[in-house]
């Protein structure tokens, strides 16, 4: 009778370790959404002198999670090191790898107030392993493998354009050439993606029903590049502007698709609402206060509303989809 529970219980360990295979890595694209998240409440404090505690619970919630998801890839890519690089050889997954290093960033950011010295070594890493993985997956992009044109989504801003992240806690630890740098590098490939993107949407099949909510990643490089921007001259330029209001654009563009997603099943992928959105209401709550301007402070309340909603329904859906065994699973 032992053996056979012995015998059970390894059988059933074995299972839960071989589902590590199928651990994917677009699940670091959750820490963006909550590091946004921590970062919107804390804007909307300095606006609306509100949200900091809850700040304060998601930041450290957003931290727990990181280290739970990077150990668990940690240890899918010591034990099954083959399916690691069939996602890095996946036109799509491949995009994701980045989320790790713009996780750390975004982590760096929202802990600076609370130590600078703890901020800096986790704003070095990720700047080192966001440097090196944009270098990567670029080079991965134009070399003799070849990509088909509907292998494009929204999702491929993630290695290059993630850059403009850099600046939001680089310029505060003193790193202003180094920002700089990482800011003209995401700003200058947001350009050419956005025009191979167009392309795509435009002349080619439509993106498939799972991966129509990675639409949403279009708001999230002109808001995050207006942040960036404005933390690295401090002033409040037409260059500024531009970026603000031509990610309105693009959040009014991905709103009139928003009825879409409603039929769609969960899926991974709708973490990608989450960050965008994020950068939206810290963008809006940013410009409210350099300008004084009582209409942004309502947008980014507004937006922020929309985020805490976006939020308990992802962490609840993520949490079901869990419990139900459909992460962690072969693609069908």
């Amino acid at each position: 009778m032992i053996e056979v529970d012995r015998d059970t219980e390894d059988a059933t360990s074995q299972s839960a370790m071989s589902r590590l295979m199928y651990f994917p890595v677009p699940m670091f694209a959750c820490i963006m959404g909550l590091m946004g998240f921590s970062l919107a409440l804390r804007s909307a404090h300095v606006v609306l002198d509100t949200g900091y505690a809850l700040s304060q619970g998601v930041l450290w919630f957003g931290i727990a999670a990181f280290v739970i998801i990077a150990s668990l890839y940690l240890v899918k890519l010591i034990r099954y090191p083959e399916a690691v690089m069939a996602e890095w050889r996946h036109p799509g997954r491949m995009a994701f790898f980045p989320a790790i290093s713009i996780g750390l960033l975004l982590i760096g950011a929202a802990i600076l107030p609370h130590s600078e010295s703890v901020a800096r070594i986790v704003w070095l890493v990720g700047v080192v392993l966001q440097g090196f993985l944009t270098l990567a997956v670029i080079s991965g992009w134009i070399s003799q493998r070849s990509f088909e044109v509907g292998q494009l989504t929204p999702a491929w801003f993630i290695p290059a354009v993630g850059n403009v992240v850099a600046p939001v806690a680089g310029v505060q630890l003193g790193y202003i050439e180094l920002s700089w740098l990482f800011f003209s590098t995401g700003i200058v490939f947001w350009g050419v993606l956005l025009t191979l993107v167009f392309n795509r949407l435009i002349f080619h099949d439509p993106i498939p029903a799972k991966l129509l909510p990675t639409l949403v990643v279009l708001v999230a490089p002109p808001m995050v590049g207006f942040s960036a921007y404005v933390t690295l001259t401090g002033e409040l330029d037409s260059f500024a502007r531009i970026l603000l209001n031509s990610g309105y654009v693009f959040a009014a563009l991905v709103a009139v698709q928003a009825p879409k997603f409603v039929r769609l099943p969960f899926a991974l992928s709708w973490w990608a609402l989450s960050f965008p959105v994020a950068a939206l209401s810290i963008a809006s709550f940013r410009f409210a206060v350099m300008a004084g301007s009582f209409a942004h402070v309502v947008i980014g309340t507004a937006v922020l509303i929309l985020l805490i909603i976006i939020m308990a329904s992802l962490v609840w859906r993520t949490i079901l989809a869990i419990m139900r065994d459909e992460i962690c699973v072969p693609e069908m």
